[in-house]
């Protein structure tokens, strides 16, 4: 029978020590090693739990690393609560600042994860201590439920929250309602005379705010940032793989000066509100790495709304392993764009990682001995081993200009942002038969369409046979966390449904999500591509008409060995790699 500690203390090094040991989760050897340890006083404050970890002992039974984690989940155990892991993401911000001061909460080392009507849910790593569970249930009128959390998430979140709160609160303070001050493109904007202005974008609330934004999407991953303007509250979101997840909500007159701030940063026009505008802003991730970020405004009922790109090197120059492009594909990506000459082109919606890839293509194909020069809308990301140049339509240079220009500057490849014009097409053409290699973007559903895609741009069809070199659609899946798979047995309907018309044997087994810290219990960690590559060989481009007949084209493409996209993906849930739900969210249906 263990001892349980008294309620109304603190821990303490030595009682968690003996505790460890009696419960067979430390050896005494262990124990009496970070016992006898001489602590510096900046380790003598910390918790006593983040001592331990740091010593990276493993469990006595399992042999399994004691990390802060696990100590704290034993900790909740042994207090007889719940552990809670802290999700930013699922927290209303707000909400929880609200039930208690900072003071309070930093004076006992709490923090407020949920609300409801009858409810507070309380965050401490002091689960013996809760002397102030009584004052906090008479002030919010509610019940409190402690649970046990990591304390350096505690202190961390704390921190950050009560900060944001504070700058949200200073921004917005006495600047009036979100319809009083949402800017001059709120269509519901009434005129009030004696209110106090919106704040300023150079407001330091508003700098402070920004700045924990940015700070945060990368903390989280995010690839997009969303300000969206609303009549009530405007919303904060974030795109983490491919998944928009609500951040905070913020009154309209604050998200107003926070979308001026990002302008002013992306050095576009503050005082234009009423057309869309493009920029870029180039900063430094908290550990050191320089990201880009792609501005995009549009007016909306109730005002500007901005969208922003991430762009982390990291990610846009990955290895084709890590792109999911192996074997068999790859082999064929990589035969399509090693000739001399020809049209590649990569198809897909937005967002679909059509950049990644031509990035990362680029980059392996670009020697001293190669001119890459590149004709881009914006530019997404600078590197050095290419000449890249952004269209300009103000001054007529736009993508077919662009590609005329470069004819002329001696290259050997040619990346085109994208084919939207019958003039980009033709100017494509010219440079493929003229001996360069061209690779470009369209946005098509599958690599077939895309044949039709460029018949309707005017195309002739004896130049398409004699340009180009093949075509590949792709789409990103969010790939399984490998710490929480769970191996189910195959639901034969479900396997049916994505494979048809397909004859693919099902597996007896497959993975579907499972939910750990990790992945924020949602299953899935990181995203990976899925690839339908069609190369344009003789007897394919024989199916190529001008009455546009794509689905003899793709019938017969999968004839010559044609993966459709929700085949490709299909042998990636063999591998383990995603789910049968995920693949039919992105892929396409085979179309017949």
């Amino acid at each position: 029978m263990h001892k349980v500690k008294a309620r109304g203390s603190t821990l303490n090094l030595g009682w968690l020590l003996k505790e460890l040991v009696s419960d067979g989760s430390l050896t005494q050897t262990d124990a009496n090693s970070i016992a006898a340890k001489q602590r510096s006083r900046d380790e003598a404050l910390l918790h006593p739990l983040r001592i331990i970890a740091s010593r990276q002992c493993c469990h006595a039974k399992t042999h399994k690393p004691l990390t802060l984690e696990t100590l704290c989940q034993w900790l909740a155990d042994r207090a007889k609560l719940d552990f809670a892991s802290i999700d930013p993401l699922k927290i209303n911000v707000p909400a929880v600042t609200a039930q208690m001061s900072f003071a309070y909460a930093k004076r006992y080392g709490i923090l407020c994860l949920e609300v409801s009507p009858e409810e507070l849910v309380v965050a401490t790593a002091e689960p013996f201590d809760l002397g102030w569970i009584e004052s906090l249930e008479q002030t919010s009128k509610r019940t409190v439920r402690p649970v046990v959390a990591n304390p350096v998430d505690i202190e961390k979140y704390l921190v950050e929250f009560y900060s944001l709160a504070k700058s949200v609160f200073g921004a917005g303070a006495g600047a009036g309602s979100a319809a009083e001050n949402a800017g001059i493109a709120n269509f519901e904007q009434l005129l009030e005379v004696g209110k106090l202005k919106d704040p300023d974008a150079q407001d330091q609330h508003i700098v402070n705010i920004v700045d924990w934004l940015l700070q945060y999407a990368f903390e989280q991953r995010a690839s997009d940032i969303h300000l969206e303007p609303r009549r009530d509250k405007s919303k904060v979101r974030f795109r983490i793989d491919g998944i928009l997840h609500l951040v905070y909500e913020l009154p309209g007159n604050v998200m107003t000066a926070m979308v001026s701030r990002l302008k002013i940063l992306g050095r576009m026009d503050v005082a234009e509100k009423r057309r869309p505008q493009d920029g870029r802003i180039k900063t430094v991730t908290p550990n050191g790495n320089e990201v880009e970020l792609r501005l995009s405004t549009m007016p909306t009922a109730f005002g500007e709304k901005l969208v922003m790109r991430i762009f982390d090197p990291d990610v846009l120059l990955r290895n084709f392993t890590q792109l999911g492009l192996v074997d068999q594909d790859y082999i064929h990506w990589r035969a399509m764009t090693l000739r001399s000459h020809g049209i590649v082109l990569v198809t897909g919606p937005t967002g679909s990682g059509k950049t990644t890839t031509l990035y990362s293509t680029l980059k392996s194909l670009a020697e001293e001995s190669v001119n890459v020069s590149t004709i881009e809308d914006p530019i997404e990301m600078v590197v050095d081993a290419f000449n890249q140049s952004q269209i300009q339509p103000a001054i007529d240079f736009d993508f077919a200009a662009g590609i005329r220009t470069l004819m002329r500057q001696d290259p050997d490849i040619i990346m085109v942002g994208e084919i939207r014009d019958r003039e980009t097409a033709e100017m494509a053409v010219q440079a493929a038969l003229t001996g360069h290699l061209v690779i470009s973007t369209l946005h098509t559903n599958d690599a077939p369409t895309a044949i039709s895609r460029l018949l309707d741009l005017g195309m002739p069809v004896h130049l398409l046979k004699a340009t180009l070199n093949g075509i590949m659609a792709q789409r990103l899946m969010r790939t399984l966390c490998m710490n929480c798979r769970v191996q189910v047995a195959t639901d034969a309907h479900a396997w049916q449904e994505l494979v048809q018309p397909f004859k693919l044997a099902a597996p007896k087994q497959v993975y579907q999500p499972g939910g750990c810290l990790e992945c924020r219990n949602t299953g899935y960690a990181g995203r990976q591509g899925v690839y339908e590559i069609m190369p344009l060989t003789k007897q394919l481009m024989s199916n190529i008409s001008a009455t546009g007949d794509i689905q003899t084209l793709r019938e017969t493409a999968v004839k010559m060995g044609m993966k459709p996209l929700r085949l490709a993906g299909a042998e990636k849930v063999i591998m383990g790699v995603t789910s049968i739900e995920e693949v039919m969210r992105v892929t396409p249906e085979w179309e017949r």
